[in-house]
């Protein structure tokens, strides 16, 4: 009897599969907003996906388009720190975003240190080591660019606003700065922006995601006491999402939350799920990645009972966020 209780116990735990056990925040002090929200993504992790989608400040008005073509809104909205003199904008929707309903992410096309600001200058090549050593171009340029993004990532925690925040994004690529020069200066540049606005800007509103690009790889894994999410992106047809998301699992284990973070194209939900591809939420690029998109593919995505819209995102906070104990209510304050 005793064996068939232990059997049955076993057996129940084994059933109970994604979304049951749980991670905390890496972060100790992490808002209630940014706990909530961490806590919402686990519960869906393994039931449904999240939509998401990328939206550009140049003109084109991706989440109308995506409103038209479906009559929905995703549940993730994919800023980006590209452009310093539009970057208050960015703040301006997640603020928005938020108080919608949805969640925001952040990513940073950030252009070369000392080299200038925006996607062409993103993939011009430093020597970072240059980075760690005080009084060079590359530093002094490095550190002022980490200040002015951690004042606009506080904008958004003094209103209680927490961040998907992607920096360094398709990591394991050589086209972009921090992965011309192999995994470890990379590592040592993530760590130390993680130490930096956690541990010194006190930035408690952040979830910490990392973006692989194509084949996830475990050499630049940064460690689990600095990653809250991962998952890679691709916009190769012929690339096998489910290898994608098992190469990703090996390397970060079976209970953190994976994100198919860009595509050029949305995964097909039924088919994702049924070979074991199971994103917490998928993010379409902007522009005329969109548009190219048949529109019937789009309809299908979200109108599919595996995805998650706007519309369809409960009040996080008040569902996931537990009661403010009296410090969290005075930290919310000031």
């Amino acid at each position: 009897m005793r064996l068939l209780f232990a059997f049955v116990l076993l057996l129940s735990f084994t059933q109970q599969g994604y979304g049951q056990q749980r991670r905390q925040l890496l972060n100790k002090n992490a808002s209630r907003q940014a706990k909530a929200v961490y806590s919402y993504l686990q519960d869906m992790y393994g039931k449904k996906m999240l939509a998401g989608q990328m939206t550009s400040n140049w003109g084109d008005d991706e989440l109308k388009y995506v409103k038209d073509s479906t009559g929905k809104l995703p549940a993730i909205r994919g800023l980006d720190f590209i452009d310093s003199a539009k970057n208050n904008d960015e703040i301006k929707y997640a603020r928005q975003w938020w108080r919608k309903g949805g969640i925001p992410t952040i990513m940073w096309h950030w252009g070369a240190p000392s080299i200038g600001s925006g996607y062409e200058n993103s993939k011009k090549q430093i020597d970072i080591d240059k980075i760690f050593m005080d009084g060079t171009p590359e530093h002094i340029a490095f550190w002022k660019e980490m200040d002015e993004k951690a004042a606009l990532l506080k904008k958004l925690q003094r209103a209680n606003i927490p961040v998907l925040w992607r920096p360094f994004h398709e990591l394991n690529g050589d086209w972009f700065w921090w992965g011309k020069q192999g995994p470890e200066r990379f590592k040592r540049l993530w760590v130390t922006m993680y130490n930096y606005y956690v541990n010194e800007k006190g930035l408690n509103n952040l979830i910490w995601v990392l973006c692989y690009m194509d084949v996830p790889d475990a050499a630049w894994y940064p460690g689990d006491a600095y990653v809250d999410i991962a998952g890679p992106d691709t916009y190769k047809k012929e690339q096998s999402q489910i290898e994608m998301y098992q190469r990703t699992r090996a390397i970060v284990g079976d209970v953190m939350p994976i994100a198919f973070h860009e595509t050029g194209v949305p995964p097909d939900p039924t088919a994702s799920f049924k070979l074991g591809a199971k994103w917490v939420w998928f993010m379409e690029w902007h522009t005329n990645f969109l548009r190219e998109v048949p529109v019937n593919h789009l309809r299908y995505v979200y109108d599919n009972d595996l995805v998650v819209t706007l519309d369809e995102v409960p009040n996080i906070v008040k569902q996931y966020g537990g009661k403010r104990t009296f410090w969290e209510w005075l930290r919310d304050l000031f």
